[in-house]
C-alpha cells in the first residue's frame, strides 16, 4: 500500500519583518459547513484563519467571491472582519453555466451546473454588480477573465462578453480588477487593449512568461504572485517575476489551492503567503523588509485603506 497523503495543515512560518497583504484569498472554500479542504483536515475558522495570518505578518487580505454563493458570503463577511476587503465577479467556468451552455470539454469532462447556475447570466451580472455597488468594502471585481483549459468554442464566446461586462463594470464603480487568466494569455490582452483596462488591473496568480511580464508592465498592469512561483519546475514563472517593478508586484495565496513548496498538495492559507512572501525575496535578491513595505504601501495603492 502507498504511503497515505498528508493533508494537515502546514507549520506556520518565520514571521515577516513588516506587515503584507495576502491579494488573493478563498476563505469561503475552507469555511466550517464546506467540507474542510478536499476532504482534509478539519477547517479553521475565518477568525482563526485571520488570527493565524496577523502572527506571522500576514495581517489583511482580499477575500474572492466567484460565484453567486460565494459573492453573497463575502459581502457579509468583509463587514464583520476589519482585516478582509473583498471582490466579487463570476469566475470564467461560471459564466458558461449560466449561460446555459453545456459543452463537454476537451478532456471528457461533463459540466456539472449546480442550483444557482439556474440564474441566466444577464441577471447572475446584476446581482454581483448590486453586491459590489453596494457595499464600500468591496474594492474589486474579481476573479473575471478567461480560462480555455476546458472551454469549447460556445463555452469561450460567452466568457469574453462576460469578461468584457465586468471590465466595464470594474470602470463604472472605480474598483480595481482581478483577472484569472489560464490557457489564455494572448486572448486576455487584448480584450484589455481593446476594451481599455481599469487603471488598477491585476493579474492574479500571474502564469504568463517573461515577455508577456514586461508587456503588462509597460501597460502598468500588477501581477500577483502565488505559491506556484515556488514549484521546482516553475523557472519560467521565476523569469517572469524578474521582469516586474516592484511597484506593480504582489503576493497571494489563491487559498485553499496552491500551496507553496514544499506543502504542495497540503490545504493553504493565508498565512501562508509569509513564505511566498520570502521566496519573492530571495528571487528577486531584495531586502525582504523592503519587499514587504513595498508590497503593503502597493496593496493600499490598489484597494484602499482597510
Amino acid at each position: 500500500m502507498g504511503r497515505e497523503r498528508d493533508r494537515s495543515w502546514p507549520p506556520a512560518p518565520e514571521p515577516l519583518p513588516h506587515p503584507v497583504v495576502d491579494d488573493h484569498t478563498h476563505l469561503d472554500h475552507a469555511a466550517p459547513g464546506a467540507g474542510g479542504f478536499d476532504g482534509g483536515p478539519a477547517a479553521p475558522t475565518v477568525a482563526e484563519q485571520v488570527e493565524r495570518a496577523a502572527a506571522v505578518g500576514v495581517t489583511r487580505m482580499v477575500q474572492i467571491g466567484c460565484d453567486l454563493p460565494a459573492a453573497r458570503w463575502t459581502d457579509v463577511v468583509v463587514r464583520e472582519q476589519p482585516a478582509l476587503l473583498g471582490g466579487v465577479a463570476l469566475h470564467p467556468n461560471e459564466v458558461p453555466l449560466h449561460a446555459g451552455v453545456r459543452e463537454v470539454a476537451p478532456d471528457g469532462l461533463e459540466p456539472d451546473p449546480r442550483e444557482h447556475h439556474a440564474v441566466p447570466l444577464d441577471e447572475a451580472m446584476a446581482q454581483i454588480a448590486a453586491i459590489a455597488a453596494g457595499n464600500d468594502r468591496i474594492r474589486v471585481v474579481g476573479e473575471t477573465g478567461l480560462d480555455f483549459f476546458r472551454a469549447g468554442e460556445q463555452g469561450r464566446r460567452v466568457q469574453r462578453e462576460a469578461f468584457r461586462a465586468h471590465i466595464a463594470l470594474a470602470k463604472e464603480l472605480g474598483l480595481a480588477l482581478q483577472i484569472h487568466d489560464r490557457d489564455a494569455h494572448a486572448e486576455v490582452v487584448e480584450v484589455l487593449l481593446a476594451d481599455g483596462a481599469p487603471e488598477r488591473t491585476v493579474f492574479h496568480c500571474f502564469s504568463g512568461d517573461a515577455a508577456m511580464a514586461r508587456l503588462c508592465a509597460e501597460q502598468g498592469w500588477y501581477l500577483s504572485f502565488a505559491g506556484t512561483v515556488t514549484f521546482s519546475a516553475a523557472q519560467g514563472l521565476r523569469a517572469a517575476l524578474r521582469e516586474v517593478p516592484l511597484t506593480l508586484l504582489q503576493v497571494e495565496t489563491d487559498a485553499p489551492y496552491l500551496t507553496p513548496h514544499p506543502y504542495r498538495g497540503r490545504p493553504n492559507a493565508p498565512y501562508l503567503a509569509a513564505a511566498t512572501t520570502r521566496r519573492l525575496a530571495q528571487e528577486l535578491d531584495v531586502d525582504l523588509s523592503t519587499l514587504c513595505r513595498t508590497l503593503w504601501t502597493t496593496a493600499e495603492e490598489l484597494y484602499g485603506p482597510w
